[in-house]
């Protein structure tokens, strides 16, 4: 689903004081309202990384393993039916996982996919567990000054990962009178170097989480001033369980895998507290709806990205929102604080306003997402053909694509462009240019491409659109928004094209340098 109500239309830029770049330099501050770092789990650190890994992991080895065609969710039923959530939003292999369930049925199963090509199947059922006691657990918490839900339920059962592969996981939920739900996990790796990174978004899942009644966005009443403050992982998923992950990112983790290049996994929770998987890394991408981001985890990127790794954004709006992480009950980072246009209320605000939560480009430490990205985030909703500008921009290569060609529905529901005045790395192409009218206003999105100064290619798409584009590739019900098949052939060729030429290392050594052209448009 995308994305709900925004309190605000965005156009253009903001004034000049609020969009000078500045960094963040207080690492750890905030001390008892920011979540230390968590123990660190098991890890293993190859003395040759680049090599090590490659050899480890043998992508090509998991993705031609038999897959489980029948691992998507038939038959929901009503919300209580059956809802559940983890103790964490990732593992490391072999580590232990708590699952907590509320469930009208006398008892259910859990099933555990790992989403991945699988000749087509789209996933592999890697464990199973048997029949558990089924119980309707107690109504959630609530944290009145922030306006947080909290389940705090007791823990239904738990389990071990030892032999599983590193990887995006759906743990499915089946009642034993036919009602499902998804609890998303992601199985991390330790190390990356050599590796594609694919970096999902759970801060940006809860943010829109309506279970309960409270999102970032919205109280039980549907307005914007009853939303809450902070935002609880101690709860279920709203819908199916994992409608996010769904829509802006399985279809790019299934064609990465598709391609065969090594792959490792993480979060952004995971990066925030703990950069060692970008540590070499070929690339990192961000997937399709990547919103909530922390100040460390954005200077984890920015530093990869100095240091070589390649970075791909894959939809827009992304590190738009400054978050905190903060603990919930006993475990670290099970809180996602934003306070948004009410900063001033946030406790952070006199003592370290580099951690007040509120948009990045947004008073106090202002420090505009195109710095990073090559892109601003500027409006939703719209709808619109994307444009091609640059046709032979190595991206493009194999589409057949001429100057001017368009994709109807491409663009939306919110997109980015290059817009004057913001700061943004330089020398960066805009590769297309697609005219939009977002609430009346008429703008444009833009694609871009740049390379840093260590040889690191960064390409943003600028439109939220692009992943579902790939749902072609990977069926599964989801909302095509009237794209055809030639629009999802054009992607899914130039996915292929970035993800290839990503997984070879830093793309200044290997791919043509960006055509500045900002001043053709």
């Amino acid at each position: 689903m995308g994305p709900e109500r925004r309190e605000t239309p965005r156009h253009g830029t903001q004034d000049g004081s609020t969009l000078r770049r500045r960094t963040f330099l207080e690492a750890c501050a905030c001390a008892g309202l920011v979540s230390a770092a968590a123990g660190a789990c098991d890890r293993s650190h190859a003395a040759d990384g680049t090599r090590a890994a490659t050899a480890a992991h043998r992508p090509e080895a998991e993705r031609d393993r038999p897959g489980t065609p029948d691992w998507r969710i038939r038959s929901p039923g009503p919300p209580a039916a059956v809802v559940g959530y983890a103790d964490r939003v990732s593992v490391t292999p072999g580590e232990e996982c708590g699952l907590y369930v509320s469930t009208t049925a006398p008892s259910f199963r859990v099933s555990a996919f790992r989403v991945g090509w699988y000749g087509g199947a789209g996933a592999r059922l890697v464990w199973s567990s048997g029949r558990v006691p089924g119980s309707v657990q107690p109504e959630p918490g609530f944290v009145t000054d922030t306006r947080t839900v909290r389940a705090d339920w007791r823990r239904t059962l738990s389990f071990g990962t030892t032999g599983w592969p590193e990887g995006a996981y759906l743990l499915r939920l089946d009642t034993e009178d036919g009602h499902q739900r998804y609890v998303p996990l992601i199985v991390r790796s330790a190390q990356g170097a050599g590796r594609t990174v694919l970096m999902h978004a759970p801060a940006t899942w809860q943010a829109y989480n309506r279970w309960g009644g409270y999102s970032l966005y919205a109280g039980p009443s549907g307005a914007y001033a009853g939303r809450s403050l902070a935002v609880s992982f101690d709860r279920p998923y709203d819908l199916d369980g994992a409608e996010k992950f769904m829509v802006y990112e399985r279809a790019a983790v299934v064609l990465a895998e598709r391609l065969g290049i090594p792959l490792a996994y993480t979060t952004g929770v995971d990066v925030h507290r703990d950069p060692q998987v970008l540590h070499g890394a070929a690339a990192v991408i961000c997937l399709g709806h990547d919103e909530y981001w922390t100040p460390e985890q954005r200077r984890h990127i920015t530093r990869a990205r100095d240091a070589g790794t390649n970075v791909a954004f894959l939809g827009a709006n992304t590190c738009f929102r400054r978050i905190r992480l903060e603990p919930g009950g006993a475990l670290p980072e099970r809180t996602v604080v934003c306070y948004k246009s009410s900063f001033s209320s946030d406790p952070c605000y006199t003592t370290h306003p580099s951690l007040v939560t509120t948009d990045f480009r947004r008073s106090p430490a202002a420090d505009p997402e195109s710095s990073l990205t090559g892109v601003l985030y500027e409006g939703y909703p719209v709808d619109a053909p994307y444009v091609v500008h640059a046709a032979d921009h190595w991206l493009y290569e194999g589409t057949g694509v001429r100057p001017g060609d368009g994709f109807d529905h491409l663009v939306g529901v919110e997109y980015d462009r290059v817009t004057p005045g913001a700061p943004v790395p330089e020398p960066l192409e805009i590769t297309a240019h697609s005219p939009v009218v977002c609430n009346g206003v008429r703008s444009s999105s833009d694609s871009a491409y740049y390379t840093a100064r260590s040889g690191a290619g960064v390409f943003a798409t600028g439109t939220m659109r692009w992943v579902e584009a790939l749902m072609a590739e990977t069926p599964d019900g989801g909302r095509d928004h009237g794209m055809d098949a030639r629009t999802r052939t054009f992607v899914t060729r130039t996915t292929e094209n970035l993800l290839h030429a990503f997984a070879q290392g830093p793309a200044a050594r290997h791919r043509p340098a960006p055509r500045p052209n900002m001043t053709e448009l």
